[in-house]
């Protein structure tokens, strides 16, 4: 079966992809795990959504996609540049709010937030800071990281970090994770709902 979507695409999502290789930026989510955000995005109505790792905002775009016009996205990267390409195309979205800043630095200052998802896509938030990223997720909540399979891209530290990052996910007694081949290697958790209902 050939998954790699090729019809019905976000509107914006080829001008996007246009300006990210003219930029040369090769961290960019692919279509795949778009797709699957967009999906999951649409199970939120009216949600908050938190995307930590703008990019030049094809992941965004997917996101926005899937939203409905109830639900909100903060999206964080402390790249100007790439942030550029996502503000040109999707700044006019009024569910849409975009920081430039550290990741680790928006994490704290969300700290007490609820989101009903959220899409780890940089350091922070997957490889550091993940219990604090975690403490935002509400109950039913969705955790979405990628990049967890071998990439040519990938930093030298990246690989070793992707099994213990797995393993503390797997081992977290407030989580239900499912793996996933696929794509560019992804991990989604869903935050269980306590006795007391937080």
């Amino acid at each position: 079966m050939h998954d790699e979507p090729q019809n019905n695409l976000p509107s914006l999502l080829e001008n996007i992809e246009a300006e990210t290789q003219a930029l040369g930026f090769a961290m960019a989510s692919g279509r795949k795990t778009g797709a699957l955000l967009r999906t999951l995005a649409a199970t939120k109505p009216g949600g908050s959504v938190l995307e930590l790792g703008t990019g030049t905002g094809l992941a965004t775009c997917w996101l926005l996609d899937g939203m409905d016009e109830a639900a909100s996205l903060i999206t964080v990267d402390n790249d100007e540049s790439v942030v550029a390409v996502a503000r040109k195309h999707l700044g006019e979205d009024p569910r849409i709010l975009f920081y430039v800043a550290d990741g680790e630095e928006i994490v704290g200052r969300l700290a007490g937030r609820q989101f009903d998802l959220i899409f780890a896509d940089t350091w922070p938030g997957k490889f550091s800071h993940c219990a604090e990223t975690l403490a935002l997720l509400r109950p039913g909540g969705l955790y979405v990281i990628d990049d967890l399979l071998p990439q040519d891209n990938w930093p030298e530290d990246h690989a070793p970090k992707v099994p213990v990052l797995i393993e503390m996910l797997e081992k977290r007694p407030d989580l239900i994770v499912t793996r996933l081949d696929w794509s560019s290697g992804l991990c989604l958790a869903v935050k269980k709902a306590t006795s007391g209902g937080s």
